[in-house]
């Protein structure tokens, strides 16, 4: 990318709408606008200040292609930290494009993805943390995922990564300043004042790693794998709490075959529920296949919802106790998962057998129990509060830093490693020099994150994934 150059996209959504917002921006984004617009109060545009809105017509020559709102944004004083027009017109395709040719001929160039956001973060109007939460904003799709965006957007994570960043090199200088006199055996740094440093850096990364879990999953909807025997009513499930038919539902044993997902939004938080093919032994290829894959979601998933048909489970019988053992291979095969237990079809059963069967599965440790009828709805919204009570929001409503970009967790994770091995010399009262390298090389991964340091293929990659026009 060139950056010297003035841009032009289309900044609302591609197609038709009652309104579309063109944006201008670099240092010929005024004169463009001006050649192009005229005002209906007669005023030159250019000579307009800064943070105006005015009324006109924008025009090919003689030809007046729509009547726009013209707004203008003077330098420093904008979104990207350059000059930056924004035309906010009729929402036809024809005039968007008409404005858009316009502005090219008289020497704007189209932007690439995420060019205005790059332009901002090289003019420093935000770090590059703060650049990617702006892809993560417009991508957000429940309060959850919006919330921390907004927090990492205002800076935050940010803050705090520079901050540490800071003190480390205060002192990284102290000890690259005894290594110029070696010789005299002097110490700049304190060693017992960077001790407590390193604690709580190390502290601090550790918080921040353990954070991601709950950033990723609150960022991308939390999985749930619906799981059970086949004729259960997994599917009846699925289309209750999606509210309308996703699934199909059958009769006949093995129905569902294949994996069928789809979200929704509980509480602000959003949810990716995973209709899985029953389990059973069968010879049948394609269901041994649908088979393999439901272990596979089990796995993926955050929280597994285990159904059984109540009809099937008395006291007396021995499908409970069956119905039991198999909740226990799910509990030792992943004891880090939550596990809800139903017991569906429980508007066929009286109320005396709905007591006792509550007894009996309640005896079940590590897990939640819940008597529910797919068909009727009955206790579907209990188990929405039950899976929203799973989700540690508490950081979330605390606005405690949470991580939520893989490659900041990433570059975390390093970090620490570094932080460590400069703990580890420290403790074996390692040479200066020695701890000099460690610790610039934290240094190294905290300004990735930040982007005080970066090179052009990170920023493309990174910025490849936004829209055009942001």
């Amino acid at each position: 990318m060139t950056h010297d150059q003035t841009i032009v996209a289309l900044a609302t959504p591609a197609g038709a709408g009652a309104i579309a917002v063109i944006r201008l921006s670099g240092n010929k984004a005024i004169d463009i606008a001006s050649e192009i617009f005229t005002s209906v109060s007669g005023k030159v545009l250019r000579e307009q200040k800064t943070h105006t809105v005015h009324l006109g017509h924008v025009r090919d020559e003689d030809r007046v292609i729509d009547e726009v709102l013209a707004t203008i944004f003077k330098n420093p004083n904008s979104y990207t930290g350059e000059d930056v027009v924004e035309f906010s017109c009729h929402g036809s395709n024809y005039i968007q494009q008409e404005i858009i040719q316009l502005c090219l001929r008289r020497g704007a160039r189209m932007a690439q993805a995420g060019e205005f956001t790059l332009r901002a973060f090289l003019n420093g109007k935000m770090d590059l943390s703060q650049a990617e939460a702006v892809a993560d904003l417009i991508a957000s799709d429940s309060a959850a995922s919006h919330q921390l965006a907004i927090q990492q957007m205002r800076g935050g994570f940010s803050s705090e990564i520079k901050k540490l960043r800071e003190e480390l090199l205060n002192f990284a200088s102290l000890i690259e300043l005894e290594l110029d006199f070696a010789e005299e055996d002097v110490e700049f740094a304190n060693r017992d004042e960077f001790q407590k440093l390193i604690t709580r850096i190390t502290h601090v990364l550790k918080g921040l790693i353990d954070s991601f879990a709950t950033g990723n999953v609150l960022k991308n909807g939390i999985p749930v794998a619906i799981v059970g025997e086949p004729n259960v009513g997994k599917s009846t499930l699925l289309n209750a709490l999606l509210n309308e038919e996703r699934a199909i539902v059958s009769d006949i044993a093995g129905t569902t075959r294949d994996t069928i997902e789809d979200e929704i939004v509980i509480g602000g938080v959003g949810f990716r529920f995973i209709d899985t093919a029953g389990i059973r032994n069968t010879d049948d290829v394609i269901e041994g296949l649908g088979i393999k894959k439901t272990f596979e979601k089990m796995e993926q998933a955050q929280v597994v919802v285990f159904l059984a048909d109540s009809t099937q489970l008395t006291v007396a019988s021995e499908a409970i106790d069956t119905f039991k053992v198999e909740i226990e291979k799910v509990k030792n095969k992943y004891p880090q998962k939550p596990l809800v237990i139903i017991a569906n079809k429980a508007d066929q059963l009286s109320e005396n057998i709905k007591k006792e069967l509550n007894v009996s599965l309640s005896s079940v440790e590590g897990s939640q129990t819940l008597l529910l009828s797919a068909k009727t709805g009955q206790g579907v919204e209990e188990l929405k509060t039950q899976l929203l009570d799973f989700v540690n929001t508490g950081a979330l409503r605390n606005n405690e830093t949470i991580v939520t970009n893989t490659r900041h967790y990433d570059a975390l994770l390093k970090a620490l490693e570094e932080i460590l091995k400069v703990q580890e010399g420290l403790d074996s009262g390692l040479s200066g020099d020695l701890l000099a390298i460690d610790i610039r090389q934290a240094l190294y991964y905290f300004g990735e994150i930040t982007g005080e340091i970066s090179n052009d293929e990170l920023l493309g990659n990174i910025f490849a994934n936004f829209c055009i026009g942001k």
